[in-house]
């Protein structure tokens, strides 16, 4: 487009001049056209605005469509979502947050608060006073057998690979992490040159396929594996077991897409079609999975260790923790990635109808553990449409102790959610190897808007536990946030969730009616297959 519109300038230019040698006044067209000519020149050279600079003077139309935006909705009544993963209001708070614009809003609440599904925390008459807070709390992950532990941020960056997102995308993402001081997740396509450049804390994903850590016929690589972990950007390390969006479901690389430089990046041959199973070859019992675990910490020097899932049949989880207790080891953390997790390109059934939800995988891991005695070894992430303070409160009322969000991060970078991420032409150059929509995407710019957005949401994270009269993260529980079940019936997510007793799962405890069919089931020497 940007070529285009300089071809259009040249050759415009040129008539008019070619027309002002035969009739002088044909110079006055310049009027019209001349200030077009220098707007475009401006969108094109501008760092500020992806859509501006790759689509100069017709980008402008977003922009003015977005001013309208707030006027017409004076007029119309709009649903909740427009048919877009994340609903207008809070793709306008994500990017005022980024763009450290106002983000406060007029006439109250914007929600229906008798409808059913309403969620609220409870405040307190004796708030916490916010400016005496620690405004960026972290958690410490490592247990007992980590070498390595790593103070992290509440809210992070999720996985998402260099060959799904560019490297401009990649590069501000992990700038921004630098910036701010959280943590940036490769995602399973490997730790690439645009994830160690900036120096941003890394989580380096390991998934089916091992990318960066695999041998040639795409077995797990011991020397491999030691080669990346034991970088010092690289702070832990996550198998993933399955994601949010697409579980059970492999992963493709296509011979088109897998360039000399993303061969490279993952340990596969150029220009040929890569397969990502849906399962691990390196283990494939609760008992081999877990002396996995025990293997990357001793090879990556003692850093901490933990696995990605996305809740699928509860006797499976039931089965690794019976694994966890029967040796004694532990993984240092788990992420738990809800049912509702995004992808850039999945089966609509896998993206609608598999998976648990964040919030109810979430209490069953967490009561999982309290009832297994272990809670206390491993710290849990909540990964699945975190986009706001609240979001943080929720999920950290359900037990998490952090949190990572990938689809806020993306509409940090300027994301606008054009759909395009698995057709390569996004047009804000962030979920694309195209080169020329790539150049849209400033990394000098892009990569403070991360920071920005992590920043102002985590302070408003502080905020709101400050106003139920909490100075801690660790002190919300499911009794601080409310649920609307029906129009005239209220209930605490400690009422929906109810936390069953500490040890109830191990043998001889009192085991709750609804862990007992499922426990039984379990066992440490076999994935369920039925």
């Amino acid at each position: 487009m940007r070529k285009l519109f300089v071809l259009i300038s040249i050759v415009v230019t040129a008539l008019i001049l070619v027309w002002a040698y035969f009739w002088p006044d044909a110079l006055f067209l310049f009027l019209p056209v001349g200030p077009l000519i220098y707007m475009g020149v401006e969108d094109m050279i501008q760092t500020r605005q992806s859509i501006k600079r790759n689509f100069p003077l017709l980008g402008r139309l977003r922009y003015v469509f977005e001013d309208l935006r707030p006027k017409i909705q004076q007029y119309f009544v709009e649903s909740d979502t427009d048919g877009a993963p994340i609903n207008r209001n809070e793709r306008s708070v994500i990017y005022q947050r980024a763009k450290k614009q106002t983000d406060t809003v007029p006439f109250g609440t914007q929600l229906d608060v008798y409808a059913e599904g309403y969620e609220w925390i409870t405040h307190s008459i004796s708030p916490k006073d916010f400016h005496k807070m620690d405004h960026s709390p972290r958690v410490k992950f490592g247990g007992k057998d980590c070498k390595q532990p790593y103070d992290m941020s509440v809210l992070n960056v999720s996985a998402m690979s260099f060959g799904s997102l560019s490297k401009n995308a990649i590069l501000s993402l992990n700038a921004g992490a630098k910036i701010g001081g959280f943590a940036h997740n490769t995602g399973e396509g490997g730790l690439s040159p645009y994830h160690l450049e900036p120096g941003g804390d890394t989580i380096w994903q390991i998934g089916t396929g091992y990318f960066g850590a695999r041998t040639e016929d795409g077995k797990f690589s011991d020397d491999a594996f030691q080669k990346n972990a034991t970088k010092p950007s690289v702070k832990m390390v996550e198998i993933k077991l399955s994601q949010g969006a697409k579980p059970g479901h492999g992963g493709i690389l296509p011979a088109a897409k897998n360039t000399p430089e993303i061969a490279a990046i993952r340990l596969v041959k150029a220009g040929t079609t890569v397969f990502s199973p849906p399962f691990h070859s390196a283990f494939s019992t609760p008992t081999e999975l877990v002396l996995f675990i025990k293997r990357l910490r001793e090879l990556s020097g003692g850093k901490p260790v933990g696995f990605k899932l996305c809740v699928g049949r509860k006797t499976e989880f039931l089965s690794i923790c019976k694994a966890m207790v029967k040796l004694k080891i532990y993984p240092d953390f788990i992420t738990i990635d809800g049912g509702e997790g995004g992808t850039g390109a999945a089966p609509p059934e896998f993206t609608n109808s598999v998976g648990m939800p964040l919030l109810d995988a979430l209490s069953f891991v967490d009561n999982s553990l309290r009832g297994f005695g272990i809670r206390n070894e491993i710290k849990l992430i909540a990964s699945g449409k975190i986009l706001s303070g609240f979001h943080m409160v929720r999920a950290m009322a359900l037990g998490a102790d952090t949190c990572n969000t990938a689809r806020a991060m993306m509409m940090a970078l300027g994301c606008i959610q054009a759909l395009e991420c698995n057709k390569n032409t996004c047009p804000t150059g962030v979920a694309t190897q195209d080169e020329y929509f790539m150049k849209g995407l400033v990394v000098e710019d892009k990569k403070q808007r991360v920071a920005n957005y992590h920043k102002n949401t985590v302070e408003s994270f502080v905020e709101l536990i400050g106003a139920a009269g909490l100075d801690h993260p660790e002190k919300i529980n499911r009794s601080h946030v409310y649920r609307r079940i029906f129009m005239n019936t209220v209930k605490t997510y400690s009422e929906i969730y109810p936390i069953i007793p500490e040890g109830s799962l191990l043998e001889g405890g009192d085991v709750p009616f609804d862990f007992d069919e499922y426990l039984n089931k379990a066992s440490e020497e076999v994935f369920e297959t039925e």
